[in-house]
Order: structure tokens, then sequence, then C-alpha cells
């Protein structure tokens, strides 16, 4: 999975970025709205929201930002009514791409997204044409220099992980089933193992190995994707060289 490896490690990296100009606060305050909306306001209850609020202190959102986030997805306060979708396509290369949306204009967001697509050389397909192509995972990330192989392991997998794997760089890479990631990370962070990276996210079950004007093309796109207002997540299959994504990582 060293594609998807050094890609979390480019969008944590570009997120630090994000947060300073206060531009995530947007995708944050949608996603905490739509989280109490589906499941209740009180985090204690609702995985989703507890995340959510999780990602947005960790990018100093103050809180009082967070509690009317929560309060327009409760019915607390008025606010926009929000509705999730997701888009499905193609990137440089044939790489295969899912676009989770949250959006109050769906007919808007499709034609601004399409056009993204297009100007960045790729093009949307019919809904399921690469949803199967990808499994949704608890996915943390463990740098090696911070961490001994054997006790990690025994630790990860004692806590509930399914795997445990080294990637071609400098991590280790966690994967757990989505119910069980919260109670891997605890365990991790419990033992004060330092993650560099951890969510539930979409894993591809395989890669496209990209180069060149591809590589960069599709780093482009995908840039262009989360910088839209409405895109909450992308995922995609590629896999691309660690210097194309440092370079692409620092501009």
């Amino acid at each position: 999975m060293s594609g998807h490896s050094k890609w979390a490690t480019t969008k944590h990296k570009k997120a630090a970025a994000d947060s300073k100009r206060g531009k995530i606060f947007t995708k944050l305050i949608k996603e905490i709205t739509i989280a109490s909306k589906i499941g209740g306001g009180d985090p204690d209850g609702n995985p989703r929201l507890r995340s959510a609020i999780l990602k947005a202190k960790e990018s100093n959102m103050p809180a009082d930002n967070i509690k009317k986030a929560i309060q327009r997805g409760t019915g607390e306060l008025p606010g926009v009514v929000y509705e999730e979708t997701s888009y499905e396509g193609y990137g440089p290369g044939g790489v295969a791409l899912l676009v989770e949306i949250t959006t109050d204009n769906k007919n808007r967001t499709v034609s601004e997204i399409r056009h993204v697509l297009s100007k960045h050389g790729g093009n949307m397909g019919e809904a399921g044409c690469v949803a199967w192509l990808f499994h949704k995972k608890g996915y943390i990330t463990v740098e090696k220099a911070k961490a001994d192989e054997e006790k990690l392991m025994t630790l990860a997998l004692e806590a509930g992980a399914e795997d445990m794997r080294s990637d071609d760089e400098q991590n280790f890479e966690i994967v757990t089933a989505p119910a069980d990631f919260e109670r891997v990370k605890k365990a991790l962070d419990d033992n004060k193992v330092e993650t560099s990276y951890g969510e539930v996210t979409m894993i591809p079950q395989n890669y496209v190995r990209l180069t060149g004007k591809d590589a960069e093309q599709m780093l482009r796109l995908m840039e262009a994707l989360e910088d839209h207002d409405d895109v909450q997540n992308v995922y995609a299959n590629f896999d691309i060289p660690a210097e194309i994504m440092e370079k692409a990582a620092t501009t």
C-alpha cells in the first residue's frame, strides 16, 4: 500500500498548511453538521462526529464553531441543509477516482466536479464503475524510526488490527476494520506510540503506477478536487514515486 502511504503523508502536510489559512474549516463544519444530523449531537455515541470533532480540534477550530455546527446538524440552530453523495471516474493513466461530496446543491456541484476532471485529464464515470476497487478500512501509519516492529505488531494485533506491514519508504502501515479503528488507535496512544497518520479511509485493492507527466497531472487533479469546498474526501489508486510526491507536498 505504499501508494496510499505516500499520498496520506502528502495530504497531511497540505492539510496542515490549509488549516493555517483557515481553509479547511469549511469542510470540517460540513462534516460535523452532517455527522450530527445522521447520528445525533453526542460524540460519545456517534463515532463519526467524535472523529470530526477531533480533526477540528487538531486544526485549531474554535470550540464555539464546533458547537454551532453540531447544533445546526441536530436542528437546534437554523442552517443550510447538506446532502451527501459520491462521484466516480478516472484520472490520467486510467487511475480510479472516488470523490465524496457534501453539498447544498447537487446540480451545481456535479457540473463543477465534471469540469475539474476534464481540465486535468480525467473524466466522470457511471455510478459503480470504480467503487468496487476500494474497501473501507481504518488506516494508521507509524514511522519506522519511532517504533520497534515486533512490539508494534504485537500491540496492534492484540488491539484488533487486521494486518501490519512495512511500506517501501519509512512507515509501518496498520489496517483495521472500520469499527476497530478507534480501539487500535487508543491502544497505540495509551502505549505512547506516536502515529503520523490515522483515519477511516477507502483503501484500493490495487494500484496504477504513474510517472512523469501523468504523475504530475494526477497530483494537480487531486489538489484541484480537494480544493473544492464541497469535496470531503478523494480516494484514488495511483502509486507515484516519492520524489514527485515530496515536490507536490512543498508546492
